[in-house]
């Protein structure tokens, strides 16, 4: 008897060990975030920029792979504002997505909303952004995926984690050139500075004593989670006379390459892995713009921040917290803006670590256009409100609809409490009209979009394919396909316009790179498949926010499935309201 009394009480202690353990590797991390007017100096100027608790960026968020995130956000600023985990799964959570009238209505100023979800099955670096009108300018910040507790990266382990957020300034409000674009239909006016960790870097005016410093030793590799954070710009990274490995982006592990150059498409992020193998000195890390639209406006300038050696003759003893400022850092080259080529070798490059389970039967089979468009000028309109090219007004668009967002609910409480009249799902899964989509004359009568909300259903467990293809239209582009509540696997990408009879047979079904986000070739084409299991609405938008203003979007309604587990969570108490 005394044996089985032991027993239980030995089996007891087990369980209650093994569950305590559970619930310390499954952590939930809460925060607040203040979303409030604060004064940021950059280019000699001040401004009162948005930022979440005064930040700018804004907090860096740490979690392992299984733990949960509860994060209030309380708006005190002046404008609506929703907040985007960018790249998470939110399996059956899609209130908790982001986007502004696709998940959820606005938080008002003066109103909060609790953002409840678990981060399941992705490891390495993602990052949150607002998802309204341009406030993502000002309010972002990085979100990193630890393995769980016990567990290793599968590669060495690095010394340090550094977060490197790659964004835009405006010397202006970026809401203002938002509303003055859209006020005179014309492009919006480009940034003044690019920015690493939101400091311009050296070569910008008034910037150089706030370059962002990082600090490394002889012999130390370190982990750059390099992020586009960058509102409309597609950028090049690079570290003077350093290697970079490739070990991972947007939080799925990759079979680790080496590399001089990273390219980031808005919305991507890429893990490398840097040694201190130099001689101690100090080095430039620098980003400038990769820019494929031709005869479009960028900005040509080069943000910078410092790979500076602790040991460094210029700085002694602790010289990662000095600026050394007697010893001008080394230089990296950099490609030529247009360098498309270097471009798809590092694209080309991409490999998923292990065997990738890639729907191999198809359900859905979609071909999808993506492109600039033109709207003639209305006849209402004054010239002042027509400034784009020959007096019309920009537009984009996919499949010919340049889409729509609603203003009275949001998309997915339309759908999960049937409300009609609020959007429907006719988006068609091919273009109306079969054109020679990267002609350089492509007939005046494909420029003006249809307008509309359309959404394409889905049943929960479908086998989808996509095929993205950039158009002629207005002029090719490189645009960043960005798909929310799913990873999906880049299967082929190739240039001209998509023939299935020849282009089938580069399908890579072994280990194709697992993305949320995919660079669709300039003048080109991307292949993308996943499985529809994350019931809810989906937007999947070119990450270029100028062109998500111009209606570059769509959106998949995937319906809920048949158990508890395949149906999205009942709304929370506080979704916000319109």
């Amino acid at each position: 008897m005394e044996i089985i009394k032991s027993f239980f009480c030995f089996i007891s202690f087990a369980v209650l060990l093994l569950f305590s353990t559970m619930v310390e590797a499954n952590k939930a991390h809460h925060h607040e975030f203040i979303i409030q007017a604060t004064k940021v100096k950059r280019l000699c100027e001040t401004h009162n920029s948005i930022t979440v608790n005064g930040m700018f960026p804004g907090p860096q968020l740490v979690v392992n792979n299984g733990d949960t995130l509860v994060v209030k956000v309380i708006n005190r600023a002046r404008y609506n504002i929703t907040i985007h985990w960018h790249g998470v799964r939110q399996m059956r959570t899609g209130w908790a997505d982001g986007p502004e009238f696709v998940t959820q209505c606005p938080i008002r100023p003066g109103s909060s909303y609790t953002y409840r979800f678990t981060i399941q099955g992705q490891e390495g670096t993602l990052w949150w952004h607002a998802h309204s009108s341009w406030l993502r300018a000002t309010v972002y910040g990085s979100l990193l995926v630890l393995p769980p507790a016990g567990s290793s990266y599968p590669f060495p382990n690095p010394h340090r984690n550094v977060p490197l957020l790659l964004g835009e300034w405006w010397d202006a409000n970026p809401v203002d050139v938002l509303r003055e674009s859209i006020r005179t239909g014309g492009a919006p006016n480009i940034s003044d500075a690019y920015t690493i960790n939101g400091q311009p870097g050296d070569l910008y005016k008034c910037s150089s004593k706030d370059t962002t410093i990082v600090p490394i030793n002889v012999g130390e590799t370190i982990l750059l989670r390099v992020i586009n954070s960058a509102l409309n710009q597609a950028l090049f990274f690079t570290v003077a006379n350093h290697k970079l490995t490739v070990v991972g982006a947007d939080a799925s592990y990759l079979k680790p390459f080496t590399t001089n150059v990273v390219v980031l498409g808005p919305g991507q992020t890429t893990d490398v892995l840097i040694t201190g193998d130099q001689p101690p000195n100090r080095y430039y890390m620098a980003a400038r713009a990769y820019q494929s639209a031709q005869n479009a406006p960028f900005g040509n300038t080069t943000t910078t921040a410092i790979l500076q050696y602790k040991s460094a003759p210029c700085c002694g003893v602790g010289g990662g917290n000095n600026k050394g400022l007697s010893v001008k850092p080394i230089m990296p080259l950099l490609p030529a803006y247009n360098d498309t080529n270097t471009v798809t070798r590092f694209s080309q490059s991409f490999r998923s670590l292990k065997r990738a389970e890639v729907p191999t039967e198809i359900d859905e089979n979609l071909f999808v256009t993506v492109g600039l468009g033109l709207n003639n000028c209305p006849k209402n309109f004054r010239s002042r409100r027509c400034q784009g090219p020959n007096g019309t007004r920009f537009t984009a668009s996919m499949n010919n609809v340049s889409f729509a967002l609603p203003s009275n609910y949001s998309l997915l409480q339309a759908h999960h409490h049937n409300i009609p009249g609020v959007f429907t799902t006719d988006f068609p899964a091919k273009p109306p009209v079969k054109f020679d989509y990267t002609s350089s004359n492509i007939s005046r009568s494909l420029y003006q979009p249809v307008r509309g909300t359309k959404l394409y259903k889905i049943k929960y467990g479908s086998r989808v394919q996509v095929v993205l293809q950039d158009t002629g239209i207005v002029t090719p582009e490189n645009h960043p396909i960005h798909l929310h509540g799913y990873d999906f696997y880049i299967i082929a990408e190739g240039f001209g316009n998509f023939n299935p009879k020849k282009d089938i047979a580069k399908f890579n079904l072994e280990d194709p790179p697992l993305r949320n986000t995919v660079g669709v070739n300039v003048n080109g084409w991307a292949v993308i498949r996943f499985v529809a299991d994350n019931p809810g609405v989906w937007i999947m938008h070119c990450h270029l926010d100028a062109h998500i203003s111009w209606g570059l979007a769509m959106a998949f309604l995937v319906e809920d499935g048949k158990g508890l587990l395949e149906r999205i969570e009942e709304p929370p108490a506080d979704l916000p309201v319109c």
